[in-house]
């Protein structure tokens, strides 16, 4: 596809956009008021608001390799910062996808160049549930169950953040959401780890997990 395509799209977006909602782009110039935080893979088969059916301006946006939440991560954590210090974002949802290249790199020891300092993150996840996790048969099922718990994780991690803490901790309403995305079916399988508090998290998390081994005990069974 040659670059003159995507300016002629890009126009054609515009005047469908404004012909639907006129005056939309004289609007969203003077403020962006969303009320959702997304985190999610980079992976370009996974567009954030399109999935949701949202607008531009409804979504707030920071995508990497695997969705990956590293608490020296500045680059997530200033756009958490500023999604809820400044946006005043009420929900937070940490959304991974179900046959992540990036997910299977780390569960196979592949080596992809620089990214494997990156996915090294979501080997760790691989081994803290080494044992549950190679109780399952190599393949899909077992990719699909490092894909959700990888989300678990990186949702715990979300919640441990200075940034959640402090929003937390002023009384600022904030629920951090774990979700897998099906490229299969284009639905979003919501993992029930939804934590608003910090005296939740702990229970949440727990709960999420013992609900994750009994689907895929039960997936097991069916294979």
């Amino acid at each position: 596809m040659k670059l003159d395509t995507l300016f002629e799209k890009n126009r054609e977006w515009a005047r469908d956009i404004e012909a639907r909602t006129p005056g939309f782009f004289s609007r969203l110039l003077q403020q962006q008021s969303p009320q959702y935080l997304w985190i999610g893979c980079s992976d370009s088969r996974v567009p954030a608001n399109e999935i949701v059916g949202l607008l531009p301006g409804e979504l707030f946006v920071h995508r990497n390799v695997a969705n990956v939440v590293v608490h020296s991560d500045l680059n997530c954590l200033s756009v958490m910062e500023f999604a809820i210090d400044s946006l005043q974002v009420k929900h937070i949802m940490v959304v991974g996808h179900y046959g992540c290249s990036g997910v299977a790199a780390a569960m196979q020891n592949q080596r992809i160049g620089i990214a494997d300092n990156w996915l090294r993150h979501v080997q760790d996840v691989r081994n803290q549930h080494r044992e549950w996790l190679y109780s399952l048969p190599d393949g899909p099922l077992r990719l699909d169950a490092l894909c959700e718990l990888n989300v678990l994780e990186q949702s715990l991690n979300v919640c441990q953040t200075t940034v959640v803490q402090d929003a937390w901790a002023r009384g600022q309403e904030v629920v951090v959401h774990g979700w897998v995305y099906g490229l299969h079916n284009g639905l979003i399988n919501d993992l029930r780890m939804s934590v608003k508090s910090p005296d939740a998290l702990a229970g949440a998390y727990a709960e999420a997990l013992a609900n994750l081994h009994a689907r895929y005990a039960e997936r097991n069974g069916r294979a």
